[in-house]
């Protein structure tokens, strides 16, 4: 399945989608493709018109608000990079039969940090699960 795949509804990204992201992520504001545009092209060549295809397909997915300013459109993320990832490690965890899937999980358990491991302890704690 390639990285831009959608299976169960939650959307895969593209290395240059996520890019796009993390600058609106960073943004205080919503950005106009101009303005994501300039801050990526510092780091590697990029046409603007692929910026601007990448946001219109980041709208589609529903993870770009596209909002009209003047004349130029401005994108703010509906989603937190938190929310893309789970849902990115819950359809990886979907597409396993039982046996893989119970591997996978003992196989993250024992790759994630302490500091993960903690973390994750202390949301499965009935305080948390209860909270929720």
């Amino acid at each position: 399945m390639s990285s831009t795949a959608k299976a169960s509804g939650r959307p895969f990204l593209g290395t240059l989608e996520r890019a796009v992201l993390d600058v609106l992520w960073a943004g205080d504001a919503p950005l106009s493709g101009r303005e994501v545009h300039t801050v990526l092209a510092v780091r590697r060549p990029l046409a603007y018109v692929t910026v601007t295809t990448v946001l219109g397909r980041l709208t589609e997915k529903g993870l770009v608000r596209q909002s009209r300013e003047a004349r130029a459109f401005r994108y703010t993320p509906l989603r937190s990079c938190g929310s893309i990832v789970a849902d990115h490690m819950l359809q990886a965890l979907d597409e396993c039969d039982p046996g893989s899937r119970r591997a996978a999980l003992v196989r993250f358990v024992d790759t994630i940090s302490a500091e993960d491991a903690a973390t994750i302890l202390r949301l499965l704690g009935p305080s948390e699960r209860s909270a929720a």
